[in-house]
């Protein structure tokens, strides 16, 4: 059922709209071009902000307070999506999920994350739903114990090897207390490292367009190494920014068995026409651990670059959802 089922590789679709719910979305869905979907707060942000579509429910919740209203909103098109997905997940469970993000103003607050992908879950009522949790100290906390209890979960904003083991590690703890089949990815992000990056390595002599990929390949070993295939390694921030790399660069070099891409529309679309096909050729972790090795002697501070770009993601999705916030109340 999937793209690639006999390596178990997913595309699925990063973008939620309502228009594009009831018209593209299906047809993507018929033909099996995507097998998921995923949101953020970003997305959710630009959705609501430039669609028509929410403007009569959004004017029926303007007695509720902002986030209220938020959550109205996205939830409606999270359910949606789901019903919309059903058959793809009821016939392959490790696809036909969505995505919804948890309030990024709480990734440091590992009760409140708890509480409020509870609230999510239970409101959406969808099996194939999975809560997005940032990478944080108490986001590792809160994916153990909501797998545990039977919630499948996105580990999100993921840069780092580091990063990667503590979400795998507290998955894999989570998924075996639980009595149920909980399904589980972890979201590497990918293009971000090649744009902060690029110019700094172009003027040292160093291979550009390539720390990205190598990078998230070392996640991959890493969340392997677990050995649960209900945790799935899913490639995020796919999409290629300007006009130096092929539209699916970021797809066709990490097609990998039992992984997941999640990408926007355009860049799908341009993988479909033009992209490869055929199974990607995946870097030793050997090979991955010498190429950090190459960075580390030119003076390239490969832990700041994770943290820096750690906290430009986080702040990013709360600056979205705080202005998105703010628009609410018309």
């Amino acid at each position: 059922m999937s793209l690639r089922e006999d390596i178990n590789f997913s595309l699925w679709c990063d973008f939620i709209e309502r228009d594009f719910l009831e018209n593209k979305f299906q047809t993507i869905i018929q033909n099996q071009t995507i097998h998921g979907a995923t949101s953020n707060p970003a997305i959710f942000a630009s959705s609501i902000s430039n669609s028509i579509a929410y403007r009569q429910q959004l004017n029926m919740l303007q007695a509720n307070d902002a986030k209220t209203i938020y959550e109205e909103l996205a939830i409606t098109d999270i359910k949606r999506a789901s019903q919309l997905l059903n058959n793809l997940h009821h016939n392959n469970e490790n696809d036909g999920f969505i995505s919804i993000e948890v309030d990024p103003l709480l990734c440091d607050d590992t009760k409140a994350t708890i509480e409020e992908a509870l609230r999510l879950h239970q409101f959406i009522a969808a099996d194939n739903v999975m809560i997005k949790i940032p990478a944080t100290n108490a986001g590792y906390e809160a994916m153990s114990k909501l797998t545990s209890i039977g919630i499948n979960i996105n580990a999100t904003l993921v840069f780092s090897p580091q990063q990667a083991i503590k979400c795998a590690k507290a998955l894999n703890e989570g998924i075996k207390l639980s009595n149920k089949d909980i399904k589980a990815v972890i979201s590497i992000f990918v293009s971000r490292f090649d744009r902060h990056c690029d110019e700094d390595f172009r003027n040292k002599g160093l291979e550009t367009s390539k720390f990205g990929i190598i990078n998230a390949t070392k996640c991959y070993h890493e969340i392997n190494k677990f050995k649960n295939h209900n945790i799935r390694t899913l490639f995020a921030s796919t999409g290629v920014k300007g006009d130096l790399l092929k539209a699916s660069y970021y797809i066709d070099n990490l097609l990998f068995p039992n992984s997941v891409n999640t990408a926007p529309l355009a860049t799908i679309d341009n993988w479909i026409e033009e992209g490869e096909k055929t199974k990607s050729s995946i870097l030793s972790e050997k090979e991955c651990n010498l190429f950090f090795d190459k960075l580390t002697l030119n003076k390239i501070d490969i832990n700041n670059i994770y943290e820096v770009l750690l906290n430009e993601g986080l702040e990013a999705f709360k600056v979205s959802f705080k202005d998105l916030l703010n628009k609410l109340k018309t």
